[in-house]
């Protein structure tokens, strides 16, 4: 899975903002805020990448269980799922 192209991910007063390029503007209108973990997977998401790297990564990152980490990671892939941001 991966994040579509066209998307700019930039820090702006140590918050997270998530713009759409001139391509991506024609179907996407908006923004996204991102939390520090939110960003991290938007980073990890820019290459093509597995749920598994994302747990192994975000325990390793932020020093959460397993647990955790899955349940934060599947609410963060169906968001951007949802908002048709991520090719599977």
């Amino acid at each position: 899975m991966k994040i579509k192209k066209g998307f700019k991910l930039r820090e702006v007063d140590s918050l997270y903002v998530v713009i759409p390029g001139v391509q991506a503007a024609d179907t996407f209108h908006g923004m996204i805020t991102l939390n520090e973990t939110g960003a991290y997977l938007w980073q990890k998401l820019q290459t093509s990448t597995t749920l598994e790297a994302l747990t192994e990564g975000m325990i390793s990152e932020f020093a959460v269980d397993e647990e955790t980490a899955k349940k934060d990671i599947e609410e963060f892939l169906n968001a951007v799922r949802e908002k048709g941001l991520l090719d599977d």
